[in-house]
């Protein structure tokens, strides 16, 4: 497909509206459909991932600090949720995307959302944090990357790439505005009000679009079959296999770091409040270059290139951040680390889909993002244990950079399509 016909699906609905007024009510629906999906997976991306995934680990400390918890017991939240609910519901989720469509687990995610963040401004004691942090997992696998990558998949051909990273700016501008947002409420309310605030406004914001968005259609399939052995077939082969090693060994590196990253600063290095969101919010500012450079690429060379770029960029960042010195310095790790963090998760599902095809997309990167789901918990918490046993991030800050190097060479390893898998 060439690239004018690729940039037309981004602008379709609008401009068939404009030239033909008189056009029918189900024709013009139908047009809109590009423009209903970028809103609704932009906003549950905002909502989901960056307010109730990225966003969290902003009161971090101040759990530490009101409840005597060590670094490895508030961090133990995010992983015991995702080791209990992404191994059990993830590949349950890709079957129910590719049989029933996204869009009801869209709006289940954004609910539980809200309802988590809401719960965890109500905690006193970890079995309700682990609670509330299980039913947080859970919103992400109904509301996060899954179901808004299948909808981006589907709507889209040409321009899936730029498609995929505008909708991914939704966690940039969400995790960007979750820490200046919470300074904000915690000076005026307290942090546990400014929780019960957040979760609230997850709710109120992304349901209308998640409502409203419409199952797009599967315009790969050219009539309904069984796809299981094609499924299980793809199960079988080395690059699927690469491509859960490579993103669970990125994703770990990325969530290590980040979910750290302001007991860190605060704790470790004494920054105030408002210097350590700022770090924070550079790095999910610099997150959104990431995604719209790297879906910009995406289109337009190898696919597994860009996949390499942004883990070898993942790679280089964490070291400064951890072992800078200076403020510029590590305001410098913070924008380089944003930039691979911002296409992380995005060309997973590009990269799948060049090399598997989005018919049995869901259910793939059910497993994908199940298998990226227990790296994601339990990275984060060993890094934290590793800080209370050693009194340093050194060691897990090595660590986090051999994670990221072995996720670069599975990359490294996969072909460039479906044509040499």
């Amino acid at each position: 497909m060439n690239q004018s016909t690729g940039k037309s699906e981004l602008v379709e609905a609008a401009r068939l509206v404009a030239l033909d007024p008189g056009l029918g009510a189900e024709q013009a629906d139908q047009s809109r459909g590009p423009v209903r999906t970028l809103a609704a997976t932009f906003v549950a991306m905002f909502c989901v991932v960056g307010i109730a995934l990225w966003g969290l680990p902003f009161y971090y400390d101040f759990m530490v600090q009101q409840f005597g918890w060590t670094r490895g017991q508030v961090t133990s939240g995010n992983a015991l949720g995702k080791l209990l609910i992404g191994p059990a519901f993830g590949f349950i989720a890709g079957w129910v995307v590719d049989r029933f469509g996204p869009r009801r687990l869209l709006i289940a995610g954004v609910l539980m959302a809200g309802a988590a963040v809401v719960g965890l401004g109500s905690i006193s004691t970890l079995p309700w944090l682990y609670f509330f942090y299980s039913l947080n997992a859970l919103a992400f696998v109904c509301g996060g990357p899954l179901p808004c990558q299948v909808l981006i998949s589907r709507e889209f051909q040409g321009s899936r790439g730029k498609a995929m990273g505008l909708a991914y700016l939704g966690i940039g501008f969400g995790g960007a505005a979750a820490p200046w947002i919470s300074t904000v409420l915690v000076r005026n309310f307290g942090w546990q009000t400014a929780l019960r605030v957040l979760g609230a406004a997850i709710i109120l914001i992304a349901l209308p679009f998640s409502l409203t968005v419409k199952e797009p259609p599967r315009r790969e399939v050219i009539r309904p079959r069984n796809t299981s052995s094609d499924v299980w077939r793809a199960f079988k082969t080395l690059p699927f296999a690469l491509l859960i090693v490579g993103s669970m060994c990125s994703i770990a590196a990325v969530s290590g770091t980040q979910q750290n990253l302001k007991l860190f600063l605060s704790l470790d290095r004494h920054y105030a409040q408002a210097e350590a969101a700022r770090i924070i919010s550079l790095v999910l500012v610099f997150s959104i270059v990431g995604r719209l450079l790297m879906g910009w690429l995406a289109d337009r060379i190898s696919k597994k290139l860009v996949m390499l770029l942004i883990y070898l960029i993942v790679a280089a960042g964490i070291p400064f951040l951890f072992l800078g010195k200076g403020p510029t310095a590590v305001a410098a790790a913070a924008a380089l680390f944003g930039i691979g963090l911002g296409g992380d998760y995005m060309i997973l599902p590009l990269m799948t889909a060049e090399i598997f095809g989005i018919e049995i997309l869901g259910r793939l990167m059910g497993v994908i993002l199940t298998a990226g789901g227990v790296a994601e918990a339990v990275s984060p918490w060993l890094i934290g244990r590793l800080r209370d046993s050693t009194g340093s991030y050194v060691d897990g800050c090595l660590f986090l950079i051999g994670l990221a190097m072995v996720g670069a060479v599975a990359a490294l390893l996969l072909p460039v399509d479906r044509r040499t898998a």
